[in-house]
């Protein structure tokens, strides 16, 4: 790994998500010596980029650090990663914000923002166990559907910027209707969201008791680990609903080997973090039944290790590289 930093100098990594803000600085051998978490939505209505100022600066302060090198941060899109825009994220209240500079103006410090999924990819490709690999395809499964790519070594983002839209690969072209506005996306199929409204419907009809007496009917309150406490409690119904989700994300990663030819898979994100045997099963036996066999010969499929660190890992890795080429 390239020594990007000198001793005593720091950089943060910054993961914004849709339910939280988290911060966390980075000596210069990217080891974490200060961590902030918090919801990103305030009860109160404080703007989510003033939670963010205070969710840095209360990291930098357990970590005993004045100033830092840089900024990175991984925040969900679309959004323009060279100038660090956020085009526009309903769920944050961010229009055409211009968070890079707003942060470089909060912190008199470099700031690089990308896409979350791409700085979740990087980070796992640094730091987890597909770091010899030359390419790399990662799929997160959650709320939504994204993937990152790399390919010789660095992210790519297509003509547009915004390449890896995944969950809006069309799987079903009469299926079922998705956020963006299409039928039978990817994401209609087998994000979080629609697992759990087919389970809510199971728990409804009484072939999801534990479900029904754990969460009721409320999609928001069937996340990812209760989904695994279900299946854990015998409920075969709910697992075969999550096995046909996890097959699709399969599928679509098949179709994506056969493009690509990536030199590994990972995957990560809840619902694999909470079921890595069973997704992973299912995953493989997708991949194996659409990708081509010569394309997917030999290629490693894997389940991401930083867990909830990706993000904040590849996103500090981001900054000091680019600090390394100024």
């Amino acid at each position: 790994m390239a020594d990007f930093l000198s001793q005593g100098e720091h950089v943060v990594g910054v993961d914004i998500g849709g339910t939280k803000l988290m911060a966390v600085v980075f000596d210069h051998k990217f080891r974490p010596i200060g961590r902030n978490k918090r919801k990103s939505k305030s009860n109160k209505g404080e703007p989510t980029e003033e939670r963010l100022t205070r969710t840095i600066q209360e990291a930098l302060e357990e970590a005993k650090v004045d100033a830092v090198r840089g900024i990175g941060v991984g925040s969900p899109g679309p959004l323009d990663p060279k100038t660090g825009v956020i085009i526009d994220t309903p769920n944050l209240a961010w229009k055409d914000f211009p968070l890079a500079q707003y942060l470089k103006k909060q912190f008199k410090t470099p700031v690089v923002v990308d896409n979350d999924v791409n700085v979740g990819t990087y980070g796992e490709y640094r730091f987890g166990e597909i770091s010899g690999c030359e390419s790399v395809l990662g799929v997160f499964p959650g709320t939504g559907i994204g993937a990152g790519i790399i390919i010789e070594r660095e992210i790519f983002y297509g003509f547009s910027g915004a390449a890896g839209e995944f969950g809006h690969m069309t799987l079903e072209v009469d299926g079922p209707y998705c956020g963006c506005g299409k039928r039978g996306c990817l994401e209609a199929l087998a994000s979080r969201v629609a697992i759990a409204a087919q389970v809510a419907a199971l728990a409804a009809r009484g072939d999801a008791p534990y479900i029904l007496a754990n969460c009721g009917t409320d999609l928001e309150k069937i996340r990812s680990t209760v989904l695994a406490d279900a299946v854990k409690a015998g409920e075969k119904m709910v697992e075969g609903v999550i096995r046909k989700a996890a097959y699709y994300v399969g599928v679509a990663t098949g179709n994506a080997i056969n493009i690509l030819s990536p030199e590994a898979v990972v995957l990560g994100g809840g619902l694999v973090e909470a079921m890595p045997d069973l997704y992973l099963e299912e995953v493989k036996r997708g991949i194996k039944e659409h990708a081509m066999p010569f394309l997917r010969r030999n290629v490693r499929i894997v389940t991401a290790k930083l867990a909830d660190d990706a993000v904040v890992m590849g996103a500090a890795y981001m900054i000091a590289e680019r600090l390394g080429e100024l």
